[in-house]
């Protein structure tokens, strides 16, 4: 796919892109008003999108749920490496549902935003690698 095609609908690229998309709006500078749950959201969603390109690319089908433990777990019963950076992003489950709403919980902080971050990009970097080693195999 060169840079100015857009990836086929629904292909692991596709996933992938849209992981990215969702990063870039994680990382938007947060103006007066807006909360840290929404920001982690957009984080969350970047790596649950990044995972199920993972799942696309390997021809395996995936949950229709937003729990990255239960996604981790079903991409290992399907022999795909999860390495422990991606395992440890199902801390950001939680900005899949229940910070979502208001609701009585305690605010999400800017520390847990940039942690949220962190894990996001890692998980998207791994998904990138992964996806772009079994074609870089493919095109030999």
């Amino acid at each position: 796919m060169s840079a100015h095609e857009d990836p086929e609908p629904g292909s692991a690229a596709d996933w992938l892109a849209r992981a990215k998309g969702n990063l870039i709006m994680a990382r938007q500078p947060k103006p007066e008003g807006a909360f840290w749950e929404d920001y982690c959201y957009q984080a969350q969603q970047a790596a649950e999108k990044a995972i199920k390109a993972v799942f696309i690319h390997e021809g395996m089908s995936f949950s229709y749920t937003h729990d990255l433990g239960q996604l981790g777990t079903e991409l290992e019963c399907g022999g795909v490496a999860v390495p422990g950076i991606v395992r440890e992003a199902v801390s950001l489950t939680r900005y899949a549902v229940r910070t979502r709403y208001p609701a009585p919980f305690l605010p999400v902080t800017e520390e847990e935003h940039r942690e949220a971050i962190r894990l996001a990009e890692a998980v998207v970097a791994w998904a990138q690698d992964s996806t772009a080693t079994v074609q870089r195999e493919q095109e030999q």
